[in-house]
């Protein structure tokens, strides 16, 4: 990796991007553009419900959409605690795997291809709270472009050509207050209720088919000695098929309770569709020609369990391929790493395709 791009890499992640910091996405926006403006032009920022979210057009006939996001989950002030290093092969901190390097190499590729005018770019920022005001503005230029690569880091350098799919819910109780210590019976406890679902939830998975259902966060109670009235339980659901993700759906929004005069109310559902491996295959074709001519071993590619910004494009019906960003670990953890070596390799890897998907478009 050339020392301009990992100094680049430690600017960006040197600029913290929780998802909901306006202040720091633009900062880390006003940045890309910097790279970018020379090959591309400003771009545009487009917001959406109060979210700023960056793009280029590509002009009016886009050969390829480049996707990626600049919100990381990492808390203001992580960086004070875990600055950007280099340690050999390895750059540290946080968000450095997921994605920032992935941006970098967007960067550093678009400025080897032969038109970069024609490649459209979206650097969304909020994609780590399930793209609630970029969906729309993903599948708008996804359906526009038709041709899609996403930026999010490989798994250990294999591509993901397919994605299971994923909802998220937010399940409300509503019991009654009294005393714990004079009168519980005159309560009606939102926590027991919620201990219930907590319980029973799990069972609506399917081992063989790949669905998990996952209670992930819980808040009950006021005081020790008080009868829960409210308590709220977050749940996330992944399948690899839209009908599984239905199926769950539908048990889901009909839950009822367990305890008697305590309300139960479900918000949410399918978030992410599922990403099939049909949508993959031309372009992971495209990937490892382009790997053959520059000498790379073969790429490989698997499917994976977590959802992307790809799932939405590929719903819509575009190629598409994700996982071209580097090899690393640690996503979301405090010991997220990324290779440097690995992201030169994906650069090289990107600009050749980038070229070769421009060629074929104007076939």
């Amino acid at each position: 990796m050339s020392a301009r791009d990992v100094d680049r890499l430690d600017q960006l992640v040197s600029i913290e991007t929780p998802t909901g910091d306006t202040a720091g996405l633009a900062a880390a926006q006003d940045l890309v553009r910097s790279w970018l403006a020379p090959l591309m032009g400003e771009g545009e920022l487009e917001t959406v419900d109060g979210v700023t979210h960056l793009r280029w057009t590509g002009g009016e006939d886009p050969s390829v959409l480049l996707i990626g996001h600049l919100d990381t989950v990492f808390p203001a002030g992580t960086l004070a605690e875990r600055p950007f290093r280099v340690d050999g092969d390895r750059a540290t901190g946080p968000g450095v795997f997921d994605m920032k390097a992935g941006i970098v190499i967007l960067a550093a590729a678009l400025e080897r291809v032969a038109h970069p005018e024609r490649v459209a770019v979206l650097l969304t920022s909020d994609e780590e709270v399930g793209s609630i005001t970029s969906r729309a503005l993903i599948e708008r230029e996804a359906a526009r472009v038709g041709t899609v690569l996403v930026l999010e880091p490989s798994l250990d350098g294999a591509l993901k050509i397919a994605r299971r799919g994923g909802s998220i819910y937010r399940i409300g109780f509503s019991g009654r207050a009294a005393h714990a210590g004079l009168e519980p019976w005159k309560g009606r406890s939102a926590l027991a209720e919620l201990a219930h679902h907590v319980l029973a939830l799990p069972d609506l998975a399917d081992d063989e088919r790949g669905t998990t259902v996952s209670p992930t966060v819980a808040q009950a109670g006021t005081a020790t000695n008080v009868i829960p009235e409210h308590a709220e339980l977050r749940v996330d659901v992944r399948a690899w098929t839209l009908d599984e993700l239905e199926r769950v759906d539908g048990r889901m929004q009909s839950l009822g309770a367990h305890t008697p005069d305590v309300r139960v109310d479900v918000d949410g559902g399918i978030n992410r569709p599922p990403m099939e491996e049909t949508v993959s295959a031309e372009l992971l074709a495209c990937a490892r020609r382009v790997a053959g001519r520059l000498g790379h071993p073969k790429v490989e590619a698997v499917s994976a369990g977590g959802a992307s910004d790809g799932n939405f494009t590929a719903a819509v019906g575009a190629r598409t391929l994700d996982g071209l960003g580097p090899r690393g670990a640690g996503a979301h953890a405090d010991h997220e790493w990324v290779s440097l070596s690995s992201m030169h390799e994906r650069v090289d890897l990107l600009a050749g395709m980038l070229d070769e998907l421009d060629v074929a478009s104007r076939a």
